[in-house]
């Protein structure tokens, strides 16, 4: 399949290429797995220049060392230490190449990776660049400190920390040609590589001296080169960097952005094609072969190999790349962001934590904790996207501080420490269970009133027995009831006699006649 070229100057005019350009910036924002492989040409606009341009390092060493190399190309053989004096201007350009990548900084397409990487889309990055401004815009690198392993195991760094893979090395470090120790490139070092002569290893000093001191034999010094990998020179973290790019391929990415590169090193060629080669395997089926009008999902937006740069890719990459942009990837990279913004503004919502500053007795003040630009993540599956535009989580300017003055209430007590009498039921309300207990208690302390009960007779007999009632009383109702007999015995309490009521239902004459007979 023929490869798409779409003009970036063409857009403008052009509406098909347009709609193209549009389609190419949604599908970067709905794919979950991109992997982005980047060249020498996104780090021009930073003031560096490529190699293989009318301008770029290979024509500037041709024009400053007419007499020492032939080609620009053999600057970076690893064949140049076999002579001193190629070795001597080695240094001296490296050194001259390394202060211009100190003053440079990230440009928008290195920012673009990192804003992939923040959206939770970038699967990894792989450079060929050795100036280290992904790691500035923020990717953790593979030669970076922090993911250096000192395990016992054979992997030299941690591959899942690492977000940016270097594929030919940093320039910002060098190594030891005998012990292969790396340093930070230092000032000191870099004055000497100024003046063509390469410094000591420390490490490999240190050791010497130390058997020197105890009478040994001396060991043999190495000397510090910059720690960028060389043509026909074996990379030190090969091994790793083989396992990082087997399980990418593993993991199935979904989309290729190849950005800046000639794609004229053979390894490098081969790694792009093993990456196209497993995105077009995630695309989907065309629309006639499944049989089902094709949606608007993340799916459908798989399986693109994208490649931004001014000059066109040869014909062998017929198959492998499907659409070419021609132009600077700086201004790619910034319409695939506008359009982004423009098609799902929620994915760039800024949610900010706050936290309190202060002690909660007294008045305190809050400040920003945590910013969260990544907000897709956060939501679930099945929440539906709300229309109206006027939503609490608009997006605020970065430079937005929140500061709000509020009385901080202090905390409820501990369970433990709340007062006894504390309880959820007011002062008149209570508990059934405390209402059924304050009935029982208050009918055992009181005696029982059965004129008010409307009890017709009581427990007469032997409330006359116990309180010697006068015999003239053929009836007692309930007056002597509460009247207690003295005990013979002294000191004991006197109990409450219990109450028994009788209760006689009026139902015929005759029966009230029985009753007053007897």
């Amino acid at each position: 399949m023929a490869i798409t070229t779409l003009d970036l100057d063409a857009s403008t005019s052009d509406a098909p290429a347009r709609r193209a350009l549009s389609n190419l910036s949604l599908a970067v924002a709905k794919c979950k797995k991109i992997v982005v492989v980047t060249g020498a040409g996104i780090s021009c606009s930073c003031g560096i220049p490529d190699f293989r341009s009318s301008d770029g390092l290979y024509a500037l060493v041709k024009q400053q060392y007419p007499d020492v190399v032939i080609k620009g190309r053999d600057l970076f053989d690893a064949s140049l230490f076999r002579d001193s004096t190629s070795t001597s201007v080695f240094y001296t350009f490296i050194s001259q190449l390394k202060k211009s990548v100190d003053v440079a900084s990230p440009s928008p397409t290195h920012r673009f990776i990192k804003t992939l990487d923040s959206k939770k889309k970038l699967l990894r990055s792989y450079t060929q660049n050795i100036d280290g401004l992904e790691e500035r815009a923020g990717l953790v690198s593979s030669s970076s400190q922090d993911v250096k392993s000192h395990g016992k195991g054979k992997s030299k760094i941690k591959a899942k920390e690492v977000r940016n893979v270097q594929l030919h090395g940093d320039i910002h470090r060098v190594r030891c040609t005998f012990c292969s120790a790396d340093f930070p490139c230092t000032q000191d070092y870099l004055d000497k590589f100024l003046a063509g002569i390469p410094p000591d290893c420390p490490e490999c000093a240190a050791r010497s001296s130390a058997r020197v001191a105890r009478s040994a034999r001396a060991l043999k010094v190495g000397t510090l080169r910059p720690a960028i990998v060389l043509y026909d020179e074996p990379h030190p973290l090969g091994d790793d960097i083989g396992s990082i790019h087997s399980a990418d391929i593993a993991r199935k990415p979904d989309m290729l952005i190849i950005m800046g590169t000639s794609l004229k090193v053979h390894g490098f060629k081969r790694l792009v094609k093993d990456f196209a080669r497993a995105v077009h395997q995630s695309a989907p089926l065309p629309a006639a072969a499944s049989g089902t009008p094709p949606k608007k999902n993340a799916k459908n937006f798989a399986g693109k190999v994208i490649f931004v740069n001014k000059t066109a890719p040869g014909s062998e990459w017929d198959g492998i790349i499907d659409y070419h942009v021609v132009g600077e990837t700086d201004r790619w990279v910034e319409k695939v962001i506008d359009d982004w913004k423009k098609a799902r503004p929620s994915d760039w919502e800024v949610q900010k934590t706050l936290v309190a500053a202060g002690k909660s007795s007294t008045t305190g003040t809050f400040h920003v904790a945590k910013e969260i630009t990544n907000t897709v993540t956060l939501k679930s599956k099945g929440a539906k996207r709300k229309t109206d535009r006027k939503r609490e989580n608009a997006p605020a300017p970065e430079d937005e501080v929140f500061d709000i003055t509020l009385p901080l209430p202090s905390p409820p007590p501990s369970p433990s420490k709340r007062p006894q009498s504390r309880c959820h039921y007011s002062d008149v309300e209570t508990s059934p269970s405390k209402k059924t207990r304050e009935v029982r208690s208050a009918a055992a302390r009181q005696p029982a009133d059965f004129e008010e009960r409307g009890l017709l007779f009581g427990n007469a007999t032997n409330a006359k027995a116990r309180c010697g009632a006068p015999k003239g009383d053929d009836f007692d109702m309930g007056a002597n009831v509460g009247k207690t007999k003295s005990t013979s015995r002294k000191g004991t309490k006197a109990k409450m006699p219990k109450s028994q009521v009788e209760v006689v239902l009026e139902s015929r004459p005759t029966s009230r006649r029985g009753v007053a007979s007897s």
